[in-house]
């Protein structure tokens, strides 16, 4: 039996992991960011890469279903730009740095991912969950730039990928508290709180362009109904994660129904189909 004196210890130790783990997070920032997302994923990307007979086009599908891999790929594309012009999305980053080097830097992250990944076991379901939002709002924010928007649907893809990168990094990091991994509901508040201010933060510490860190900004904060074509990527992302059904994140249950005009609902058996083609290029 449990008395009032161990409930009240475990409600304090609670409290403190939740300050530490957030502490940690800011320190951390400052320095090279390196964390797992879906365990099934970095491993079919790693083999891909170790796989000399692997085409280009299998290794960008694997790649592109990853967010943190993709993010350092446009980071190493941008640094090395050389007065070249900003990329924004995956496929501008593989032409820039060349397929061996990102082989290379993919192959890297990747490692460093799997090193890591035995610590999300307490939160297998949960990150198969994010992933899959994560995918289907990648789908859905290509399908929207292209249908409504004259927005690259490269781009807005990429957008959608990474919306969430904070949730993923919140996930690794609450699993490396005792308090937190025994308690996956108030992770999941945790990160209904926090995902939007940590991701931004972690994308500006991989130094993506700017426009995708305001694009994917404040995309889950409620707002008036978009009726008209987005007139902006952040516009494309923010219809993306609700049509991507984000039962994950929304503690309210927002439904796009009541947020978006018929124009968006009316993609949504294309972006199904999108997001069963990422999905059947991703198991090859």
């Amino acid at each position: 039996m449990t008395g009032a004196a161990d409930e009240d210890k475990t409600g304090d130790a609670l409290r403190q992991q939740r300050f530490r783990m957030l502490e940690d997070i800011a320190s951390e920032l400052s320095g090279e960011i390196v964390f797992p997302s879906y365990f099934d994923a970095v491993l079919r990307i790693r083999n891909a890469l170790r796989d000399p007979e692997a085409s280009v086009e299998r290794i960008v599908a694997l790649v592109r279903t990853e967010p943190l891999i993709c993010a350092r790929l446009l980071q190493l594309a941008n640094a090395a730009a050389q007065g070249g012009g900003e990329i924004r999305e995956l496929n501008g980053a593989v032409v820039r740095l060349g397929i061996n080097a990102v082989r290379n830097a993919a192959l890297a992250v990747a490692m460093s991912q799997l090193v890591r990944s035995k610590e999300l076991v307490p939160f297998a379901d949960m990150s198969r969950t994010l992933w899959l939002h994560t995918l289907r709002a990648a789908a859905a924010a290509e399908v929207i730039a292209a249908a409504l928007s004259r927005i690259k649907p490269d781009e807005a893809m990429f957008a959608g990928l990474v919306h969430d990168i904070g949730a993923f990094y919140m996930l690794y990091r609450a699993a490396q508290y005792e308090e937190l991994r025994i308690r996956p509901d108030t992770v999941r508040h945790l990160i209904t709180q926090w995902h939007e201010s940590i991701g931004e933060s972690v994308l500006f510490a991989l130094k993506l362009p700017e426009g995708i860190v305001e694009a994917v900004r404040h995309h889950d904060q409620p707002r008036a109904l978009l009726q008209d074509n987005p007139r902006n990527l952040g516009e494309v992302v923010y219809a993306a994660n609700l049509l991507a059904r984000a039962d994950f994140e929304w503690a309210d249950g927002g439904l796009p129904e009541a947020a978006l005009g018929e124009q968006y609902l009316a993609l949504a058996p294309d972006i199904e189909a999108r997001f069963q083609a990422l999905q059947a290029e991703y198991a090859g």
